[in-house]
């Protein structure tokens, strides 16, 4: 399914991002587990994580089915260069939405697919009612520092804590 097709106008400008390109980025709602699907994790999560393998066929499909979280896909060309994962959840101070996971392929980066995946996860969590969408982000990754910053996120002043199990 179709989410949002971000397409350039007559003069190579994205209409939605500005950015001077030759291509169109479309967000799609990862809705079925396919080879597709399975092989662009393969290639997409290595170059998010080395700790961390690609998610098996059975784990998308839990995420794909689930109520609580959105996969997006985005592509060029017709292939996938990147995902995001929209997670929304109740809490007893109201909806929560949180974007995890966000990942380009090395060869798309630059040309607007994260703004795209971003905007596509935003535009989700109000439509769910969520207020507000938190999301965390290695100060070493600059660039997407300062994508995210652009599209209006603001750097909280809290401790983020882990605990290994």
């Amino acid at each position: 399914m179709k989410f949002r097709d971000f397409p350039l106008d007559n003069g190579g400008i994205c209409s939605s991002c500005g950015k001077v390109e030759g291509m169109s980025v479309v967000v799609e709602r990862a809705t079925e587990v396919t080879p597709e699907l399975i092989s662009a994790f393969e290639l997409l999560i290595p170059q998010l994580s080395s700790s961390n393998p690609p998610p098996t066929a059975n784990e998308l499909q839990e995420i794909v089915s689930s109520e609580a979280s959105v996969l997006f896909v985005a592509r060029v060309d017709g292939k996938i260069v990147g995902s995001l994962t929209l997670a929304t959840f109740r809490i007893p101070t109201g909806l929560r939405a949180w974007i995890e996971d966000v990942v380009v392929d090395g060869s798309a980066r630059g040309h607007g697919v994260g703004e795209a995946l971003n905007t596509a996860a935003i535009e989700e969590a109000r439509s769910r009612g969520a207020v507000t969408v938190d999301l965390t982000s290695r100060p070493s990754r600059e660039a997407a520092n300062r994508l995210y910053q652009r599209l209006g996120f603001v750097q909280r002043e809290t401790n983020v804590y882990r605990y290994s199990l």
